[in-house]
This record gives C-alpha cells, sequence and structure tokens, in this order.
C-alpha cells in the first residue's frame, strides 16, 4: 500500500470546561459551561499523522458521522489525490448541505492540509502562497452578560489589561455597547454581535440606538441570516459596517454576499466549511470591499488553520479569541496568544500538534 494511503480517520470530541466570571450562559436553551468542537486525526500507511476539527454540537452524532460514513470513503483513498474531498462532498450531498455530514468533511478538509504541508515540510501558509505577516492581532471575544454593565465592565478592564486592543461583545441593546464604550473609551474597535437577534422591521431602530458608541461592525443582525436582500437594504441605510458568515450553510452564500458586497465583512468558520472554501472566500474578497474575518470561536487545529489563513490572505484582520478561563488551553504553549498577539508558528504543517492529553481524548466528555 502507498506510503501516502489513508489507514483511519478518527473523530476525538473536544468539551473544554470554561467559565467566564458568571454564571454560564445559555445555549440552544441550556447553561453552558462547555466549549465544545471535535478533533479529526488522520493517519497514513507510513504513520504521519495529521489533525482537523469540526464544529460539533453534539459529540455522539459527529462521531456517528465519522465512524460510519467518513472513514469509510476515505480510508485506502491516496491522501494526496485533489479529487478525494470534492468526491466525498458530491457523494453525501444527500445527507443534507450543512450539519454534522458537512462538519465532519471540513475537519477532515482541514487535516488533509496539515497532512500536505506536513509532507512538503513546509508551513501550512506556504501552501497559501506565503505569509503577508509574521504576527496577528488578536481581539477579545467576550461571552454573553445579558447587559450586566458591572461584569461587562469588569471584564472589558481585565481583557484590555492582558492587552487586547479590540473587544468584542455578544450583546443585544445600546445599554450594553454603551458600558463598554465607558470602560474602554474613544478609539478602541468594539464588535457587536447579536446573534440574529432581529428582524428587518426592527434592526434599523436597533443599530441606530448603538451608533452613538461607534459600534466597529454589528454581526449577524438579522434573523433569518440566509436574507441576503434585507442585508443588502439594511447595509445601505443603517450606516455601520455589517458582518456575518458564521451560519452560512454553504461556502457558495457567502462567495455571492462577496460579489454583490451585501455586507462590508464575512466571516467563514473553517471548522464548518473547511479550509478550502474559507481559502477561496478570502481570495473573492481581495481587491473588493468585501473584507474576510474568519469566525473563530474554537481552540484546536481549526485555530490555527485560521491563523495561517489570516497571515496569508492580502488584507489584514485580527483573529477572534473567546475571551474566557479554559481548563486547559491548547496549544497554551506551543502557539500562545501573549499581549494581545499571536505569532504564526513556522513548523510543517499547521505548526503544533495537539497536546498528547487532548489527543487522548481527556476532554471528550
Amino acid at each position: 500500500m502507498p506510503a501516502n494511503t489513508l489507514v483511519s480517520v478518527t473523530c476525538i470530541p473536544l468539551r473544554l470546561p470554561f467559565h467566564h466570571w458568571n454564571p454560564p450562559p445559555l445555549f440552544a436553551g441550556r447553561p453552558r459551561d462547555k466549549l465544545d468542537s471535535a478533533l479529526i486525526r488522520i493517519q497514513t500507511e507510513d504513520g504521519t499523522v495529521a489533525w482537523g476539527e469540526s464544529y460539533c454540537v453534539e459529540p455522539r452524532a459527529l462521531t456517528a458521522v465519522v465512524e460510519t460514513l467518513i472513514a469509510p470513503l476515505a480510508c485506502g483513498k491516496d491522501a494526496g489525490d485533489d479529487a478525494l474531498l470534492p468526491g466525498m462532498q458530491r457523494m453525501l450531498h444527500n445527507l443534507g448541505r450543512s450539519g454534522p455530514v458537512v462538519h465532519a468533511l471540513a475537519g477532515l478538509d482541514i487535516a488533509l492540509w496539515d497532512l500536505r504541508a506536513k509532507r512538503a515540510g513546509v508551513p501550512l501558509y506556504q501552501l497559501l502562497g506565503g505569509k503577508r505577516r509574521d504576527r496577528v492581532r488578536v481581539y477579545a471575544s467576550l461571552l454573553q452578560y445579558y447587559g450586566s454593565a458591572e461584569r461587562l465592565d469588569a471584564v472589558t478592564t481585565q481583557a484590555l489589561g492582558e492587552g487586547y486592543t479590540e473587544i468584542k461583545l455578544h450583546e443585544r441593546t445600546a445599554e450594553a455597547l454603551a458600558a463598554v464604550r465607558r470602560s474602554t473609551g474613544p478609539g478602541v474597535p468594539i464588535m457587536v454581535d447579536t446573534n440574529c437577534a432581529w428582524t428587518p422591521a426592527d434592526a434599523p431602530d436597533a443599530i441606530h440606538a448603538m451608533r452613538a458608541y461607534d459600534p466597529f461592525w454589528i454581526e449577524e443582525p438579522l434573523w433569518p441570516p440566509e436574507n441576503d436582500r434585507e442585508l443588502a437594504r439594511l447595509k445601505q441605510t443603517c450606516g455601520v459596517p455589517l458582518a456575518v458568515g458564521e451560519n452560512a450553510a454553504s461556502a457558495y452564500d457567502l462567495e455571492r454576499l462577496v460579489d454583490d458586497q451585501t455586507v462590508q465583512y464575512v466571516q467563514p468558520s473553517v471548522i464548518k466549511l473547511g479550509l478550502t472554501a474559507a481559502w477561496r472566500i478570502a481570495q473573492r474578497c481581495a481587491g473588493t470591499s468585501v473584507v474576510c474575518a474568519p469566525q473563530v470561536a474554537f481552540f484546536g487545529p481549526g485555530y490555527l488553520a485560521s491563523l495561517h489563513l489570516i497571515a496569508a490572505q492580502q488584507q489584514e484582520v485580527a483573529l477572534e479569541r473567546l475571551y474566557v478561563e479554559l481548563a486547559h488551553v491548547p496549544y497554551g504553549r506551543s502557539v500562545p496568544i501573549e499581549a494581545g498577539w499571536v505569532q504564526v508558528p513556522d513548523g510543517p504543517g499547521l505548526g503544533a500538534d495537539p497536546e498528547p492529553e487532548l489527543a487522548a481524548g481527556k476532554y471528550s466528555s
């Protein structure tokens, strides 16, 4: 069997306990005390191991998808075959164009990039045309504090004290933004992610109330997020840059937003769409008024893949970092965030492998 033949594809749930100095926020209607994704480990016949990461709402579901669908189709195939992943995407398309199957394929895609770069003995950014910057600025992305001015002030002040120079809120009111603006003072970029809070009828007034506090962008302002026509109308009238893309079911949705210049920022998630699709979107943005600012609310190989993408793409943007205290910080020693910046790793592939305890499944449940 050739050395580059895939012999295993394994899903390792990654459920990192965290706290954000407040009672757990709600996620899908339930208190959330773990940040979930999944490591995707691949191995070739000659023993080379590479890593990816998948979005993972339910570990049992994603593990079953990988074990019963992804691994059987991938194993025995040439990992260097450019037709491998597109062929699997087409073969599995009737199982859904979003959700666990697509997310599992995204993790496999990242792992295949890691493998290709390792085999070439180069950092992944070299396969993207080379890096344009040696380090990337990082912004502190706060989880939701439900408008508590006291907690928002405390956590914002803490993040600024650690060297972050940009803040994102997951809040929905002008009062919450005002509280953080008082903490930061003028000039500090503050992004506001509303998680699809408003209907098209409600959004204009809600955004108008925020304008006095100078939001850098308003993220995911509309429900449903697929309503491109209303997004375009909102962009023309609201006077604040808009950012969308985390919830895109398909890379083609985001490519259409770029082509039509529907918003100012698009935010592909590599653990939902894969690095191939996210890089294609970044390239499509080059030379346009639309900026690719990947969504990076995760901590494993997808974090490193996003870092390489941002290092290589034309437009400089900051990398998102959920600002929480983790029970374990993946790559905390190998690719650390220090004083609001992260160095782009120069080692082969993604630049680092998950720590042995993560690879062994310490945080799988």
